[in-house]
């Protein structure tokens, strides 16, 4: 990803997408792969397997702890230039037209504002701009509010993982 690329999102917008800058990087994305594992163990998987496929996504999509080739990470900026959230999309395999939103996340304080939807309104444009014919994604089955934002945007239910406890 090219981290000087400049912010092309007009202000006036709500909420623009900016590169996050390389500085910022190392630490957005060792909190993102620390909330990883923390949802795949909500969701039933063990540690050492939670563990195991965040080591299998940074030697994928961040080789070196940089994103791969055609990923974008981007601050979600407020006109007045707050940052309130991270958005990470890029194909899902090298060259594919298939995208996927990796991650998505506005920080507490702003959330229930739209800033997730225009953040994700504005990467698909871009991911199409790029010749993508599809961006996909995964959400936990107990993120409700998650869920709800991506099924008014479109998002249609491609697999259904179900599980039930006998502890």
């Amino acid at each position: 990803m090219d981290q000087t690329a400049p912010d092309t999102t007009p202000r006036g917008s709500g909420v623009r997408l900016v590169p996050m800058p390389g500085e910022r990087m190392p630490g957005w994305l060792d909190r993102a792969m620390a909330d990883y594992v923390a949802s795949r163990m909500r969701s039933g998987e063990s540690r050492e397997a939670a563990e195991a496929n965040k080591r299998q996504s940074l030697d994928k999509w961040f080789p070196g702890g940089s994103p791969a080739a055609g990923h974008h990470v981007w601050e979600l900026t407020l006109d007045d230039d707050t940052v309130v959230g991270q958005l990470w999309v890029g194909p899902f395999t090298a060259g594919s037209t298939e995208w996927w939103v990796f991650e998505i996340e506005v920080d507490a304080a702003h959330r229930r504002q739209g800033h997730a939807r225009r953040g994700l309104e504005l990467a698909h444009v871009i991911a199409r701009d790029a010749g993508a014919t599809s961006i996909g994604l995964n959400v936990f089955g107990y993120n409700t509010g998650a869920r709800h934002l991506y099924e008014e945007l479109g998002y249609e239910v491609a697999s259904l993982q179900m599980r039930l406890p006998l502890t």
